[in-house]
């Protein structure tokens, strides 16, 4: 048995084996072609059949992640019958009298290389389409079948990393578990895995050879075990039943309310980072959505998003949560989600850096838009706003003198708008020292605690070397909370917590005690929260 460490992004057991996602380039070889003719008919061929393959995803990718980050296979369709990618693959076949395969490979290195060559950030990202693209033609040429996940029984998926575009592709019923060597906590995958409600590590040193072995992967204690022992495997498959007993418990506590046991309610909402998440949110009976992520719509596009599809995206969500509250987090990028089109440029700290409400602030055409999309899609559901890296009472005067602008534009041109909330992000030590004053501004409070924690411990949470310091149950970080909460009560705004402290069963009565009125967490957590806030009784303390 060979047991490999990791860092765990979601608890849980998985059994399975093991299968190593394929991907990369193969070597195409170079066959010299008598019938030109033929050949280009062949090449034809090969790209129509690549277009279906492509309109094919666009239609799982609508349905699984949204139109938005659906557009990349549309726009593969378009490249594939660019003129100039046609015709240098024809030419390369007619004049060298080479095989198709090789006319292929050629024009894809040629292009990409051009592309990588430019200076604008837009066109330097085509160069990874042209190779995809190219990837695929070649692969039916050689009749082999796409890369990635091949099999007929659920594995456990092991890669290098995975891109959102790659998770698009994976049949989600034959995956039990992630596990990568890059990645971060907060990475796609990630999401993914706490979205799915599956174990995932990240940080794994694994090597091919394990590919089609037995494995057992402990999301619990960060590690997966290789070809175990029967004892082992033994153990792990009791664990994993006392686990699914678990789960289906917690099944029980659908369409119940989040009340203790002495009668106090509480709002139990989820967090979600595009809009296939909201399937879960449903699944897990989610109160609302406490936080939309709604950078992932900049982080999966190759442009800025348009009104029309951030306002496609965010209507979706409001008419399917029917009612139910909706909180848009407005873009959130910088620090660890750098998008290329957007030209950051580099940072020697970027966590205290250039991002955030300081980007929309700072390009209010990119903000004007988001904020519009938004208001629109307020028509169709209950949404509330809240902005993210506030420091000062200024930022949220100039926020709302643009949102007063957006209202009254809507207006002029007859376009209905709901009732929106106005909230901002408590996840600088700044925004809790002056929380008092900022809650004369702002409609609710929803503390951030995965910046808070770092600012305020001076810990770099991406840091792997600083996790035995790295303490989110600090005594100044509670201490802030119930600041925020105290000072947000007295000015008349609800207060909640949207960070993954607020999934820590440890600390929810803590939490209530504080009296914070919301928590938003992971929807695979809501069913977990909601059960250990019904077996409470604070009846010995005034709430």
């Amino acid at each position: 048995m060979k047991v490999l460490e990791g860092k765990s992004v979601y608890g849980g057991i998985a059994i399975g084996k093991i299968s190593i996602f394929a991907k990369g380039d193969r070597q195409v070889k170079r066959t010299s072609i008598e019938d030109t003719a033929a050949e280009i008919k062949r090449f034809d061929e090969a790209k129509e059949k690549a277009k279906e393959q492509l309109k094919a995803l666009y239609e799982k990718a609508l349905h699984e992640v949204g139109e938005v980050n659906a557009m990349i296979f549309d726009v593969h369709q378009m490249m594939l019958d660019d003129l100039d990618y046609v015709e240098s693959v024809t030419n390369i076949i007619e004049t060298q009298h080479v095989n198709a395969e090789f006319a292929v490979a050629t024009t894809g290195d040629n292009l990409s290389d051009v592309f990588a060559s430019m200076e604008d950030a837009y066109m330097k990202e085509r160069a990874a389409d042209i190779k995809d693209i190219s990837n695929r033609v070649i692969r039916i040429l050689q009749d082999r079948e796409a890369d990635g996940l091949d099999s007929d029984e659920p594995v456990i998926l092991v890669a290098e990393d995975l891109a959102p575009s790659e998770t698009v592709q994976l049949d989600k019923s034959k995956v039990l578990s992630f596990v990568t060597r890059l990645g971060s906590t907060n990475s796609h995958t990630a999401i993914l895995a706490r979205t799915m409600n599956i174990p995932a590590l990240i940080g794994v040193g694994y090597s091919e050879e394990m590919d089609g072995k037995m494995a057992v992967v402990d999301g619990f204690e960060g590690k997966i075990l290789v070809e175990p022992d029967e004892d082992t495997l033994r153990q792990y498959e009791g664990r994993k039943e006392e686990e699914e007993k678990k789960k289906k418990l917690l099944q029980d506590l659908k369409g119940k309310e989040t009340v203790t046991l002495d009668g106090r309610t509480i709002h139990l909402y989820a967090n979600i980072g595009s809009v296939s998440d909201i399937a879960s949110v449903l699944a897990n009976d989610a109160d609302g959505i406490g936080l939309f992520r709604s950078e992932f719509l900049y982080l999966e596009s190759d442009t800025y998003p348009t009104e029309e599809e951030q306002f496609k995206a965010y209507r979706t969500v409001a008419e399917t949560m029917a009612g139910k509250r909706v909180i848009i987090r407005t873009l959130d990028i910088g620090a660890d989600k750098q998008v290329e089109y957007f030209d950051l440029g580099k940072e020697d700290n970027p966590a205290m850096g250039y991002r955030a409400i300081r980007i929309c602030l700072d390009q209010p055409d990119i903000f004007k838009t988001q904020l519009r999309a938004i208001y629109r899609a307020s028509h169709y559901g209950t949404i509330s706003i809240m902005f993210p890296m506030i420091i000062s009472v200024d930022e949220v005067k100039k926020i709302k003198e643009i949102t007063e602008e957006v209202r009254k534009e809507l207006e002029a041109q007859g376009i209905p708008y709901g009732e929106v909330e106005l909230g901002i992000m408590i996840e600088t030590p700044a925004a809790v020292m002056i929380s008092d004053l900022l809650a004369k501004e702002v409609d609710f409070f929803s503390i951030g605690t995965n910046d808070l924690t770092q600012y305020t411990l001076a810990i770099d949470r991406q840091n792997p070397k600083l996790d035995p310091i790295y303490d989110p149950h600090h005594e100044a970080l509670l201490r802030m909370l119930q600041m925020v909460v105290d000072h947000g009560h007295r000015e008349g705004c609800w207060v909640g917590i949207c960070g993954e402290l607020g999934a820590d069963t440890a600390l929810t009565e803590t939490f209530l005690r504080m009296g914070f009125d919301e928590l938003s967490v992971s929807p695979s957590m809501v069913l977990k929260v909601r059960d250990v806030i019904r077996r409470m009784d604070l009846s010995d303390e005034e709430v």
